[in-house]
Formats: C-alpha cells, structure tokens, sequence
C-alpha cells in the first residue's frame, strides 16, 4: 500500500532501526519508546487490522519473532509484554498490523 508507513519501512523507503527479520515478519525499534525495549513487529504483507486479518499464521508469525527479539533484547527471562491494537479505541495509530515489545522494566496492569 502505497500511503503506509509501515509498507515503506518493509520495502526500505523509509528508514527504521532493523532488530530481526524472518523473511514473513520484520522487527525494528519504535521511533517513541515507552519502555527501555520497544520492538515492533509487523508483517511484510499489508494487513490493516486484526479484523482484516485473513490467516492467523500470519499473527503466529509475529509472536514468534516477538520472542525472538525478547531474547535477543535479553528480556525474556525477567518478563516482557506482547501488544496489538486494533482501530482507534484500541489504540491504533498506524493502520498496518503490528505487535509491540516491551520490556526492560515493570509493567503495570490495567493498561491505558
């Protein structure tokens, strides 16, 4: 899609900060972090939502990067959160599937 941030960082017309890449998925660092680590993971396919999603490997795809990357990050042991959010009460701001990585510190519950 051409108007998607995120389809220009897959094909490289934008830049991003590159943590891992498995060929269906890529992961870079969020430009505004909130928290020490903050990954995003998102398919090389445009999907603009969950509910746009056509094959739930795709999303299988992301979690296994997502752990990956939490690994790499060295923060799989300690704890790390896995967030999605779907259209705008949920959060979304870019319309192109992705995962958040946090971790390196606490994280609270209730979210937002």
């Amino acid at each position: 899609m051409s108007d998607c941030l995120f389809c220009g960082i897959v094909d490289g017309s934008v830049p991003s900060t590159k943590v891992a890449d498995t060929g269906s998925s890529y992961a870079f660092r969020d430009l505004n972090p909130v928290a020490p680590v903050h990954v995003l993971v998102i398919p090389r396919a445009h999907v603009a939502s969950l509910n746009d999603l056509a094959n739930a490997e795709v999303v299988a795809h992301m979690h296994a990067l997502a752990v990956q990357v939490a690994k790499a990050e060295g923060i799989d042991q300690r704890g790390f959160r896995t967030v999605i959010n779907t259209n705008d009460d949920g959060g979304q701001t870019v319309f192109h599937l992705h995962m958040h990585v946090l971790g390196g510190r606490r994280m609270s519950w209730p979210p937002g």
